[in-house]
């Protein structure tokens, strides 16, 4: 088996080949053809933390993994990471483990993957001004792949602890070589703003309606079991795209309570989630119509992913001979 760390995974993905990696395996999805049941976890103490689940097999792919990936909110006030993971990769043969991958890694590239095709398809083709709410993991990750799908001129970030979001714009910053700002979150934050990416950990809405413009774009990663982190106001006045409707309506951990809540509530319909993006990247349903439209994209993370970036590091890394071999 070959075991692969956080840097050499992130060495051994690139961006633009994962974006592009998706694009075929959320078709693959959207028509039925992946074997993917949905998201199982253990529940760790009152609302601690849980260990979930995460299998796929993509027979296009020839692809078989298994993510492992433990969620805790609390971590974020220890500076630990709230999510840890591990992938683990199978012949699709014979059933033998092939290698076992970092999974914070993988779990934060495919997602900011999915965020930057989402943003391709559905953003203004000048969106030009990116808000960031949040300043973990995915944040930066998100702040990269969206300047890879449009010219950026200015990137807004907001976040709860001013000193920790002056350093990531100066880290980022000096990466993306793009006129950055720290702001607080309010109307002011998203005036102006083409495309919001919202990655945290919230049990409060951070993306309002009231204050989405027409013509924005809004990718929404972040879940928390017992809240959401977009509004009612925002699903019902947004076409909101999912990667799967299945995996965004099921019951925690899988689902996005910013879509469960309102159809629980009465407020909008299951027929409310205009597209999957397979379906849309087969033409089966349209994107942006308008360029006053608000689209929003909202991401649970599915295993397909995991599973396809997973098998493009682990091929990466034998054509490179990187990785530590390890006899069962």
């Amino acid at each position: 088996m070959l075991i692969l760390n956080r840097s050499q995974v992130e060495a051994l993905l690139d961006p633009d080949q994962l974006r592009e990696a998706l694009g075929p395996v959320m078709v693959e999805v959207s028509a039925g053809r992946v074997s993917m049941p949905a998201r199982t976890a253990a529940m760790v103490g009152d609302r601690k933390g849980l260990l979930g689940a995460m299998s796929a097999y993509v027979g296009s792919s020839r692809v078989l993994a298994c993510k492992l990936v433990s969620v805790f909110p609390g971590n974020a006030t220890l500076g630990l990471p709230t999510h840890q993971a591990a992938v683990l990769l199978f012949d699709p043969d014979t059933g033998k483990p092939l290698a076992m991958l970092d999974g914070e890694s993988i779990t934060a590239l495919r997602t900011a993957a999915g965020s930057a095709l989402a943003t391709r398809l559905l953003a203004r083709a000048d969106a030009s001004v990116l808000l960031i709410i949040g300043t973990g993991v995915q944040a930066r990750v998100h702040a990269f792949a969206i300047a890879r799908v449009r010219k950026l001129r200015k990137i807004r970030v907001a976040g709860r602890e001013p000193e920790r979001t002056a350093a990531f714009v100066k880290e980022v910053q000096e990466r993306l070589d793009i006129p950055m700002q720290s702001c607080p979150l309010t109307r002011d934050s998203y005036a102006g703003a083409d495309i919001v990416c919202a990655a945290t950990n919230a049990e409060e809405p951070v993306v309002p309606g009231e204050w989405l413009e027409p013509g924005m774009h809004v990718n929404s990663v972040g879940l928390n079991p017992v809240g959401r982190e977009v509004d009612e106001e925002a699903i019902i006045k947004s076409r909101v795209v999912v990667e799967s409707r299945q995996a965004a309506l099921n019951p925690p951990p899988s689902g996005a309570n910013d879509l469960v809540y309102p159809i629980r509530d009465g407020l909008i319909c299951v027929e409310h989630i205009h597209a999957e993006i397979g379906e849309i990247l087969a033409g089966k349903r349209p994107g942006r119509t308008s360029e006053t439209q608000i689209t929003l994209y909202k991401s649970v993370g599915i295993a397909a992913q995991d599973a396809v970036a997973a098998q493009l590091a682990y091929d990466a890394a034998r054509r490179q001979g990187i990785g530590l071999e390890v006899a069962f």
